[in-house]
């Protein structure tokens, strides 16, 4: 009875938990109260905008006004998000001049003096707007040695010398202890940030969104549905390697595209050892063109894969964007994909037997049953509507991470289930991972190193959409060979920003964005280190006896994935130019 107790005081607690998020992450943003003018006379206002060298904006600039000669400052505020300032003053009556001095850790101080004409205007109108101020990096101590660590993070987290959350972990505590010791006691060119600016880096839709998704995928699985869908493809596909081969594809593709990469690969790949076994076909036959599918496919949706989720809560793409612009284009590329891999394995799958295993058939039968019935169907039923919710929310004015929130509440409140064994399923460590690494890339672009490579790749791009398109595309994807493409998109994601200001027709169309999303998730493919989903996979292969080497894995996967990058930016180009955005 103690134990019931528990578990049902455990699941309304969490579905609480859920629900209270969501309704905080649905409400809008309070707006700041305007001054009251005292005693009915106007306040005098000086407001501006402060914006880094490549004009994006500066938040944190310390803005102080001083009067005549004076060494105090009378008022200061600081730069809001969007750049934008304002500071209120005390009376201007005996005051001839005024000045204006701009200070950031790792910018240049900038100074303003009024003029003549400018202090009267403000004396006569009480509010003053003084345009915009250009700040420039000074490049101090401290971004050499935040983008140091940002290098260093990536170099473990390619090399595997340690898990992702603990190299990101690693690297924001050098961040704070360089801060807040060396900026204290050895200089203060060694500051960073400070803890609470590092917080506002955190981008808690994406957090929210994976968390609520992931308890709500935690059911599904719990069911038996994804044996029965194994079992279903080997029917289907009589024993035949390549029809076996193309409908596990198709599995993995849809799978990834509503669930993340790593679930879908964890499910599939015992599945698939087995069938490869008793077919006696090498497994790596199978497993890695399910390894590409699984990148690949998750592109069509926002919730398909990680990076999907960070470009889509940061530049407001819609469920429905993501996949009206990339589905045909995420077909295409996966045809090229399995055209190429029925070559390279074309005498592997000549002389694997065929025909239906009568005992492989039986197991999978045995395995394909589904536990729990009633969970299943109600499972399905959430989990339908989240879906067409996530197709209608934008209408709602409902963030995704809303409705995966709301639809995890229901699965907590209205599925019967094991909330400590769902608990257990929930990949804390990757959202952990995920703040700290969204801290990591903030230390980086606080100092400047984000908008001075924003500075270089625009001075290439210039104004040209299909160079940015192919740039970027390409650029990243091959980065991801070999830097996880999980921080590598979130590191991408300001200059991205600054490139689609600068292209005509790129901020509307967001086709850069799109460029990243495709890059960063194909580019994955390229080495067995470019994704967690590959060297997942790998090392359940390995534990299981059947080791999938580095180099067998880039054979396939490195023509692949040039041929699916081109593909991609062709079909980019045509949806946006030719077929228009």
């Amino acid at each position: 009875m103690r134990q019931k107790t528990r578990q049902t005081l455990l699941r309304y607690g969490l579905a609480a938990v859920c629900l209270l998020a969501a309704v905080w992450l649905w409400m809008p943003t309070p707006t700041p109260a305007q001054g009251q003018d005292e005693g009915n006379a106007p306040i005098p206002t000086i407001v501006g905008e402060v914006l880094n060298a490549q004009g994006q904006a500066l938040a944190d600039m310390e803005i102080e006004v001083y009067f005549g000669a004076d060494q105090e400052p009378v008022a200061s505020t600081s730069s809001y998000e969007d750049g934008f300032w304002e500071v209120r003053l005390p009376s201007l009556e005996d005051v001839q001049q005024v000045r204006l001095g701009f200070v950031h850790p790792h910018y240049k101080a900038e100074a303003r003096s009024l003029t003549a004409d400018e202090v009267q205007t403000l004396r006569e109108n009480a509010t003053l707007n003084v345009g915009t101020i250009e700040a420039r990096n000074r490049y101090a101590l401290g971004f050499w040695v935040a983008s140091a660590t940002f290098v260093l993070v990536l170099v473990l987290i390619a090399s595997e010398r340690l898990p992702n959350a603990t190299a990101a972990l690693a690297g924001i505590s050098i961040i704070f202890v360089v801060t807040f010791f060396g900026g204290h006691w050895l200089s203060k060119d060694l500051y960073i940030f400070n803890f609470e600016r590092a917080l506002s880096y955190i981008n808690w839709e994406v957090i929210f969104l994976v968390m609520g998704m992931m308890i709500v995928v935690s059911v599904i699985e719990s069911t038996g549905l994804f044996q029965w869908l194994a079992f279903q493809a080997y029917r289907w596909s009589r024993g035949q390697p390549i029809l076996l081969m193309i409908v596990l594809v198709i599995t993995t593709t849809l799978a990834s595209a509503l669930l993340d990469n790593v679930t879908t690969m964890l499910l599939m790949v015992p599945i698939t050892l087995e069938i490869a076994v008793a077919l006696n076909l090498p497994p790596s036959s199978l497993l890695i063109p399910e390894i590409l599918a699984s990148n690949i496919g998750g592109i069509s949706t926002l919730i398909g894969t990680p990076t999907n989720i960070l470009i889509g809560a940061y530049a407001k793409i819609s469920f429905n964007d993501f996949l009206l612009n990339q589905t045909l284009g995420v077909f295409i590329a996966l045809v090229v994909m399995v055209l190429y891999v029925i070559w390279h394995f074309r005498d592997v799958y000549g002389q694997a037997q065929k025909g239906i295993s009568p005992v492989l058939y039986a197991k999978l039968q045995e395995n394909a049953t589904i536990t729990q019935p009633g969970v299943l169907r109600k499972s399905l039923f959430v989990f339908t509507v989240t879906i067409g919710v996530f197709a209608i929310g934008e209408s709602l004015h409902m963030v995704p991470a809303v409705t995966a929130l709301l639809a995890a509440t229901v699965m907590l409140v209205w599925v019967e289930t094991d909330v400590q064994k769902m608990m257990n399923l929930v990949d804390w460590t990757t959202l952990v991972f995920f703040m700290a690494l969204f801290m990591l890339v903030g230390s980086i672009q606080e100092v400047g190193l984000i908008s001075t490579i924003a500075g270089y790749m625009g001075d290439v791009v210039g104004a040209n959409l299909y160079l940015g398109v192919f740039i970027i595309t390409f650029g990243v994807g091959m980065l991801s060979f070999i830097i996880a493409n999980i921080p590598l998109a979130a590191s991408m994601l300001p200059v991205v920003e600054y490139l689609s200001g600068n292209v005509p027709g790129a901020m509307q169309s967001k086709i850069l964005y799109y460029s990243l999303s495709m890059g960063s998730a194909m580019g994955g493919n390229g080495f067995l280190i470019g994704g967690e989903t590959n060297l997942m996979t790998a090392g359940v292969a390995e534990r299981a006896g059947y080791p999938l080497s580095f180099s067998k894995f880039a054979r396939v996967s490195v023509p692949v994935t040039l041929l699916t990058l081109l593909v991609g930016s062709l079909w980019l180009l045509f949806r946006f130019e030719v077929l228009g955005g």
